[in-house]
């Protein structure tokens, strides 16, 4: 008995996330996905004729995942402890699933306006935006989110790598994130 094509399919998506999440978007390749789902080194082209709509497949379940984890930190409430909460969020996801994350932010890899992947990863970013826009309605939200978003990111890589720990001596990534948010959104005893 065959396999369905969707079954295939999805498998392939399955064994990139888990390729992906151990180790890393350099073992992306075609041939590696399909060695790993037990399939020729072709059958991925019938299901995704190109490397970039199998990567975006893959990138697609990591945005899904991680607006499953920011749905709970977007839960009401002060908006400043909404975005706090959201910035917490995304950085653990940053940081536990590294391999994941790389894919998800490289628009050099995936071109997203044809395959679907801004449809999931703009809405978090309009989430933030709005959560912005709340604390601070003197700015532009959408440079302040941007803004916010870079410096988050920032601390995702530098921490991953270790740096941040070695230059503030921080055990966590607590007051850091607390310093961007005081940057970005004005300092709590403002409010």
């Amino acid at each position: 008995m065959h396999e369905s094509e969707t079954g295939l399919r999805a498998r392939l998506v399955e064994v990139g996330v888990e390729l992906v999440t151990r180790e890393g978007v350099q073992a992306l390749t075609l041939r590696e996905i399909a060695r790993r789902a037990g399939v020729s080194h072709g059958a991925p082209r019938r299901y995704f004729p190109t490397h970039l709509e199998l990567l975006s497949a893959i990138a697609r379940r990591g945005f899904a995942d991680l607006a499953e984890r920011t749905a709970h930190a977007l839960g009401g409430g002060d908006p400043r402890e909404q975005v706090a909460a959201l910035a917490r969020v995304y950085l653990e996801f940053a940081l536990d699933r590294r391999g994941m994350y790389e894919l998800m932010f490289r628009h050099d890899l995936l071109e997203s306006g044809h395959l679907g992947l801004r449809d999931t990863s703009l809405p978090l970013f309009a989430a933030l935006v709005e959560l912005v826009a709340a604390v601070r309605p003197d700015a532009d939200a959408r440079v302040v989110a941007g803004a916010l978003w870079a410096n988050l990111h920032g601390i995702a890589q530098l921490w991953g790598w270790g740096s941040l720990q070695l230059a503030t001596g921080a055990q966590d990534f607590g007051p850091v994130l607390n310093a961007a948010l005081d940057a970005h959104l004005g300092p709590v005893s403002d409010r």
